[in-house]
């Protein structure tokens, strides 16, 4: 028999929290990709609506300074969802956001895998939504050698389902389902059809100036099949069929929970996918991945600084929710422009906008560019530790 958790934050709770802090350790089963092979790249870049040939065209990318197909940032991703929020069962989580640091590409067909530790856990101040707390947790993601090719810290809001959702749902009863005239979908589509990453073409440092403008990328109008695309190459741990996923339930039984209207027992992750499950928790309407959104910073910023660059660093926060319907733009500046440790390097600051003129996700990347002077961009001192 499944024993369903109604669970409210507690004492022992985040004491069993707290034990984890600093403790290392590796998942037993895979959380979704364990290898970059050119399927698993192809199926993660088809989730996220990039099609840039370095991550997809074996031909392409031989003639490319990596001399083969590399898998895009956000990648890791789907090796380790950083920034889950563990050890407090039944209390849902928001993912918020992620800091990243690079060290090397990715190459198809090399191993990863993940060394994960929770780093703190602090609380939140809140007169609505009950105990609000945010979990923050950091992965390392090795190759079989023991190099580190990426370095994360991700954090996730977590807060006693019910009251969450008394509260969102007074928040967000304004928000409205979004809608299009024909001409904006057609402003839209026109967008994606002539999005091209910047490719072959070196985005050289000394060309580059302060103030200029990231190429603009779209996503949406957010719909069912971009998250249905983004699982099959994203992945989920919840995701499993029938005897499997009940024999999960027994074992992580607050990883679930219950549709009031229905009776059906489910994983939080339909929030996603079902209006009802969104409205259980307080949210207008079923809503993007945080870990989506953030794959689809990573897509503007590749896009825009060509092949042979190396993004170094990249920052976001996942600040409001992305319901289906709504449509980002996403967009960015060049902030700053200096040379550090024998790298030619920019600052950026991207952001994500909505059709209602909202930021939902504010950032900023460091990107290593080419030289016509001193030729491939450099890539950062290897992680030390």
């Amino acid at each position: 028999m499944v024993q369903i958790q109604h669970a409210v934050i507690t004492d022992a709770m985040l004491a069993d929290v707290r034990k984890r802090i600093g403790v290392e350790w590796t998942p037993k089963e895979p959380f979704y990709n364990t290898q970059a092979s050119r399927d698993t790249v192809r199926h993660f870049c088809d989730g996220i609506g990039d099609d840039n040939p370095l991550f997809r065209d074996e031909a392409y990318a031989k003639k490319s300074r990596w001399g083969r197909i590399i898998a895009p940032p956000g990648f890791f991703y789907s090796v380790f969802l950083i920034g889950r929020g563990a050890g407090l069962p039944g209390i849902h989580g928001w993912f918020s956001g992620g800091d990243w640091e690079f060290y090397r590409p990715l190459f198809v067909d090399e191993f990863v895998t993940p060394h994960i530790k929770a780093t703190e856990i602090t609380e939140k101040k809140s007169t609505h939504a009950g105990r609000i707390f945010f979990q923050y947790s950091q992965g390392l993601y090795k190759v079989p050698s023991g190099e580190v090719l990426a370095k994360a810290i991700g954090w996730t809001a977590r807060a006693e389902r019910q009251a969450a959702g008394e509260h969102g749902r007074e928040k967000h009863k304004a928000i409205k389902p979004a809608t299009y005239t024909p001409e904006e979908m057609d402003r839209i589509v026109k967008a994606a059809v002539e999005e091209k990453p910047r490719g072959a073409t070196p985005r050289f440092w000394e060309d580059v100036n302060v103030g200029d403008a990231v190429d603009t990328i779209v996503k949406g109008p957010l719909s069912m099949r971009d998250m249905y695309a983004w699982l099959m190459g994203g992945g989920s741990p919840f995701m499993k069929a029938h005897g499997i996923f009940y024999k999960y339930v027994n074992r992580h039984p607050g990883a679930v929970m219950v549709d009031s209207t229905t009776g059906r027992v489910d994983v939080p992750e339909l929030v996603h996918m079902e209006q009802s499950r969104a409205a259980e928790i307080g949210v207008a309407g079923a809503y993007d991945y945080g870990p989506q959104r953030m794959a689809w910073m990573f897509n503007l910023v590749t896009s825009w600084m060509g092949d042979d660059a190396f993004l170094w660093k990249l920052y976001a926060e996942v600040r409001r929710f992305n319901v289906v319907g709504d449509t980002n733009w996403l967009k960015g500046k060049v902030t700053r422009k200096y040379e550090e440790k024998g790298m030619r390097l920019v600052d950026l600051e991207i952001w994500a906008e909505n059709q209602r003129g909202e930021i939902t996700t504010p950032g900023r990347a460091l990107v290593s560019l080419p030289s016509r002077q001193h030729g491939h961009a450099a890539l950062p001192p290897r992680h030390q530790g």
